[in-house]
């Protein structure tokens, strides 16, 4: 059975930091996105991950305080996000795919998403 688990998420005062995991049991790890939805707004693309973990994407809004990585033995992914802002509050999920892009429709499977808060 195809399944990706995020974990990691909670409550950090802003410039705090947190990361997140996604594993996924049943297949391969290929493409990885992770996406956020804050309440009231379409769920948007983070980052994302090829398959062999050497190249990387971001959206703007994270670049510099958030990394992506994978570990292929543990066929997780990562995030950690560093330096955190009120308006990275959302549901975070994780989401496996075919393609290296951040659009939402292009991923087939996705986790139960984790909540990460931010706030003082």
């Amino acid at each position: 059975q195809l399944q990706l688990v995020e974990s990691g998420g909670g409550l950090v005062q802003p410039g705090g930091s947190l990361r997140l995991s996604c594993a996924a049991s049943g297949f391969t790890l290929g493409y990885i996105a992770w996406f956020r939805q804050a309440p009231g707004k379409e769920r948007e693309g983070v980052s994302l991950i090829e398959s062999s973990g050497d190249i990387t994407n971001y959206a703007d809004s994270v670049k510099g305080r958030f990394t992506i990585s994978k570990d292929h033995a543990k066929n997780t992914v990562y995030l950690q996000m560093n330096s955190l802002k009120p308006e990275d509050t959302a549901v975070y999920y994780c989401a496996a795919g075919n393609s290296f892009t951040l659009r939402v429709t292009s991923y087939m499977y996705w986790g139960q998403g984790t909540q990460v808060t931010v706030s003082s």
